[in-house]
């Protein structure tokens, strides 16, 4: 026989859904498109909807082509178009439907840290799309970020991928750099993540910038004429924002080994949908009743 439904604060919450008629969730991509950015950002976008069922989800690229690589433009345009239809549709049905209202879209910039240049861009092309869209902060500094990091760097061999367990790492750096993309204003954000990976791995960690000229070998002298002596540089971005070059030129000149970009770790899908749901003001449990994630 199956077991009665149980009442009261132990009983299953009910799954998440997106609420009816929600706004679109435009994930703006910047960088050059590509085979590598499009799988990135549809593995983004996949853990969003795996978080919350129902969720419409598109993906605009800053750089696009409106053909293979739409752009944030094109997409949010398409967007607004698909939602008139709908309602022309259904009123022509006979359908007793309200006309839409609110936001378009919600535009959440896959970006880790604050760059000034790229927000400009994607927030001059909402003006352009003349959608009514919100677009929201960058992912970070966030505590799942540092997350992240740990484990990038516990993949590359540079970090314990658990400080509890006693085994040794031989490779693992007693110093990070964290290098931000975005100029001082990233440098400053990217550092209290910083702060937190530094929790996690006992070790010293500094910000520095990837786009600025020596900032990455100011930060590594920094580090070693503190003590640290084996160093390790982590990438504190998702990975279309720069070239990869940049990154393996910046390791050389610091003298030390790199960890991947963050890249679709699941945290990213998780904060996309967390800066998409806080712009709403729809917290998850006040779509379902169920407890936050």
């Amino acid at each position: 026989m199956p077991r009665p439904r149980q009442p009261g604060r132990h009983r299953r919450p009910e799954p998440l859904a997106a609420p009816e008629g929600a706004p679109a969730l435009v994930l703006a991509v910047p960088g050059t498109p590509g085979a590598a950015t499009r799988g990135l950002a549809e593995e983004v976008v996949s853990i969003a909807r795996s978080e919350l069922p129902g969720l419409d989800a598109r993906i605009g690229y800053l750089d696009g082509d409106d053909s293979e690589f739409p752009t944030l433009q094109a997409v949010l345009a398409h967007t607004a178009g698909e939602r008139t239809a709908r309602y022309e549709q259904a009123k022509a049905a006979g359908v007793d439907v309200k006309e839409p209202e609110g936001p378009v879209a919600v535009v959440v910039p896959l970006l880790a840290g604050p760059d000034s240049s790229l927000l400009r861009r994607i927030r001059q092309a909402v003006m352009d799309s003349r959608i009514a869209a919100d677009l929201t902060d960058v992912l970070g500094p966030h505590p799942l970020l540092a997350e992240a990091l740990h484990v990038r760097l516990s993949e590359a061999g540079l970090a314990r991928a658990d400080r509890a367990r006693l085994f040794a790492v031989t490779t693992a750096a007693d110093g990070i750099i964290l290098g931000a993309v975005g100029g001082e204003e990233a440098v400053q954000a990217a550092g209290i993540t910083g702060m937190l990976l530094a929790a996690r791995l006992a070790v010293p960690v500094m910000a520095a910038a990837l786009d600025q000229d020596g900032s990455i070998a100011s930060i590594a002298e920094q580090l070693r004429s503190s003590g640290s002596q084996q160093l390790a540089l982590a990438p504190y971005l998702i990975g279309p924002e720069i070239d990869p070059a940049v990154i393996e030129d910046a390791a050389r000149e610091a003298g030390c080994s790199a960890a991947d970009p963050l890249g679709p770790y699941p945290a990213i899908g998780k904060l996309v949908l967390a800066k998409y749901t806080t712009a709403l003001g729809i917290a998850p449990q006040q779509a379902q009743g169920a407890p936050v994630r």
